[in-house]
Parts: C-alpha cells; structure tokens; sequence
C-alpha cells in the first residue's frame, strides 16, 4: 500500500504540500486511505514563537479534521502520536526527593499550551472512537528529538550525547522504536477499539527503586550495571545526579506486542564497543530544527 505524506513544507518525503488547518485538502487527500498517522504537531518549540491560537488550529483543529475526514472516509485505524508533555505538573512527586513513576494512569496536568492542546486533541480522538466508531490509538510518546537540551544549565552540565544516553534511562526513546510502536499500533488499533500507551525505552528501574532515583540514581545505576561508571568516566561522561520521573512502556510492550530495542543496555554495549547508540535511522533522519531560523544563544527560544 503507498504511503502518502503530508506536509506544509516540501521534502523528499512529501507527497502533497498543505496543512491539517485547512478542510478541503484534507479531505482530499484523504481519499482512498485505509489507515492515518497523525503526527502533525506545533511543539514544545514553539510555545515562546506562537500563540496559543495557534496551537488549537494546529493541535486541536487539525486533529478534529483529520478525525472527521478519516470517518468519513472509512478508514480502518488511526495512531495520534501525543506526548509524554501532557503529564507536566503531575511529575510533581508527594516526596520531592522521589521520583515519579509514570503509567498511563496517572492523571495529566499539562504545564503549557503544548501540553494543555495535545490532551484536548486526545480528547477528541477518545470521544470520535466511541461515538464514532474510529478505531484509534494514542501513542504518548517521550522524547526522540536530536536537537541539543533547551536548558542552559543542562548544556553546560552535559555534552549532548551523554545528555541524551542518561534520559535513555527514563525519558527518551530512539526514533526507531518509535515508528516500530506506530507499526504495532496501526496492525492492533481494529482490535484494541480505542487505548492510549507510553513509548518510552525501556527502563532497567522498578517503581520500588523510584525513592533512591530521586536523589541517588548513581547507586542504583551502579548496581545494575557495574560497568557504567568506568564506560562514562572513558569520554569524560557522567551519570544523571537526580531523576524526576521514569516513563513505564510495559503496557505498550504487553498489549500493543511492541518490542524495543533501544535501551541503557544498548547504550553501554555500544560505548564498549565505541560504536554510536542512535539507531541508524535516527541518524538518517538527523536534527531537522523547529524553526526558519536559527537561535544564536540556544536550540530554540524558551517561554
């Protein structure tokens, strides 16, 4: 079956040129589809750049036309990629030296417009699924992005690299995975009718060590993988100080039959074996940037 790739910028990958803001293209581009993955977005990125209009005719609008053109058209399954972004303020753990460990049934409390218009959107996708009969799942997904941190404190703290392998640990999941939960979710959505999951790499931690996580993980870091400190200290890497949360993918992994592959495990495989974590996709695909323009004092303006 042929892929059909929207965008509002042409590319290599871009089959038709338009946005989700607009009806008329999108149903005429939905015309024949048998399945819709929906990752049309404006991000976290964007919230210092755009309005908070902006973000309901984008996050919430556009999802609402896609929803309603792809019940029209019958479609058989459609993924919604939303983010783990929705959690926001309820990371916020009772004992502020724990971490939070984080399931699909912890309550949102978006901290953003981000946030805020991509729970409404799942909204949406809730409510066209059970009234209309839209076969859909959600994919809350953690981050995947290349781009360096948006926290001065954390870059200068951290080399990029090493940044992104110790959220590898409870916050980030390779882009490979990532579109192999897509495959999953499309080929279950008719079966599972409606459900929401966390993509996320898989973490060596249990709910139980979240209390040390919160103000030693080296320890518990240590323990599971012995070799870690010496790995990192090698390219002058260091382990995370402190934890805030850790994203569970074990209901993806249970119910969707996803598998990934891009774990702490792997990472430190790959460091022994001076070999580049990322999957070679994520390198393919690289730093795509958020903006026309460039930022000279960080990746991108933060409200």
């Amino acid at each position: 079956m042929p892929v059909v790739g929207l965008d509002r910028k042409a590319s290599p990958f871009t089959s038709r040129v338009g946005s989700i803001c607009e009806r008329a293209f999108v149903d005429d581009a939905m015309k024949g589809a048998t399945a819709v993955v929906h990752a049309a977005t404006l991000h976290k990125p964007h919230v210092a750049t755009h309005s908070w209009a902006d973000f309901i005719d984008t996050n919430v609008k556009g999802t609402l036309h896609l929803l309603e053109s792809a019940v029209a058209a019958g479609v058989g399954s459609f993924v919604y990629l939303s983010t783990t972004s929705v959690f926001g303020a309820a990371l916020a753990s009772e004992s502020p030296a724990a971490a939070t460990w984080v399931t699909e049934d912890l309550i949102p409390r978006p901290k953003n417009i981000y946030g805020a218009s991509k729970l409404m959107a799942e909204g949406l996708c809730e409510l066209t699924a059970r009234r209309r009969g839209l076969p859909i799942v959600i994919l809350r997904t953690s981050r995947f992005f290349p781009e360096q941190d948006d926290d001065p404190a954390m870059r200068a703290e951290f080399a990029s690299a090493n940044l992104q392998a110790n959220e590898i640990l409870y916050r980030r999941v390779d882009i490979e995975d990532a579109v192999s939960a897509i495959k999953c979710a499309l080929e279950r959505a008719r079966s599972i009718r409606c459900g929401m999951f966390i993509v996320s790499a898989t973490s060596p931690f249990t709910a139980a060590d979240c209390a040390l996580l919160g103000r030693d993980p080296g320890a518990v870091i240590r323990r599971k993988f012995p070799e870690s400190e010496s790995l990192f200290a090698s390219r002058g890497w260091k382990l995370p100080p402190r934890l805030d949360r850790v994203y569970s993918n074990q209901r993806a992994r249970a119910e969707l039959g996803w598998v990934p592959r891009y774990d702490f495990r792997h990472v430190l495989d790959c460091l022994a074996a001076n070999r580049d974590f990322r999957s070679a996709l994520a390198r393919e695909v690289g730093s795509k940037g958020y903006h026309e323009r460039s930022f000279a004092d960080q990746p991108y303006p933060v409200e």
